[in-house]
């Protein structure tokens, strides 16, 4: 008899994000490619955000970036502040013991599915890897929900298991390179406790998303959150859960609040 072959789902960190803040909302998303009408303003600050990744990326791998910044001023005043914010990072020490990669892929599965994180930059030696990300809208969020967030614990999670290091010589660190006076950044380290912690809580997510599949392809839908959720005011898809009583009048019918939208490496 052969054997059905697995198939792997693969899931980003904002996919985890979004599954755990609304089940229902992954489904319409990601199962169902259902989107909503594109936001221009939040459609030019990803291309800048993007713009700002390129450039970093170039830089690091030692390409001409002199006719990027010369076409966007916006540009080079982020990549002025920031070497003077970090200079550490943009004039790395020319040793051969470091290893510096920007980019940098990773995949890791767990039960059947395939987790995959992409590092604006990773730093490491012989004792320690950092983790470095850029984020460019203006305002850091409060660091205790940025430390519960998928991007922080996946990130150093995937690490710890893919490679030699002890959680414990592994850190991540933000910056904010669009934030007021200077660029600002907020630093995680990690832990055995922290790797274990995160263990569990992605093991029971993804025991989650499996039971739901399974159901769904039997033709029941996602989980939903409760009527009372914030999650719902601002979602595209609020009428279509018979969620608009969530809503008021100032809101139905808008697009997300951009400024609430976590900034992504897909």
């Amino acid at each position: 008899m052969l054997s059905t072959p697995t198939y792997l789902l693969r899931l980003s960190q904002g996919q985890l994000n979004l599954l755990e803040r609304c089940p229902r909302q992954f489904q319409h998303t990601y199962l169902e490619q259902l989107n909503s009408p594109a936001n221009p303003e939040h459609e030019e600050k990803q291309t800048l955000g993007s713009r700002f990744h390129l450039l970093m990326q170039q830089r690091e791998m030692g390409l001409p970036i002199n006719s990027l910044l010369q076409a966007d001023a916006k540009l080079q005043s982020w990549i002025s502040a920031f070497a003077n914010a970090a200079p550490e990072i943009i004039t790395p020490a020319t040793d051969n013991q470091t290893f510096r990669e920007s980019e940098h892929y990773r995949t890791l599965q767990v039960q059947d599915y395939l987790l995959t994180v992409i590092y604006d930059l990773l730093i490491a030696d012989h004792q320690q890897a950092q983790i470095l990300d850029w984020k460019t809208y203006p305002k850091p969020p409060d660091k205790r929900n940025l430390a519960r967030n998928w991007q922080t614990l996946l990130y150093m999670y995937v690490l710890a298991e893919t490679s030699e290091y002890l959680p414990e010589n592994i850190s991540m660190a933000y910056w904010f390179v669009q934030t007021e006076g200077r660029p600002q950044n907020i630093k995680f380290t990690y832990s055995n406790r922290q790797h274990q912690q995160t263990a569990k809580k992605l093991n029971q997510l993804l025991n989650n998303l499996t039971t739901w599949l399974e159901l769904y392809q039997q033709g029941q839908p996602f989980p939903q959150v409760v009527e009372s959720s914030k999650a719902c005011d601002r979602c595209q898809f609020a009428i279509r859960c018979q969620r608009t009583q969530a809503t008021d009048e100032s809101t139905k019918g808008s697009l997300p609040n951009i400024d609430s939208i976590q900034e992504i490496s897909l």
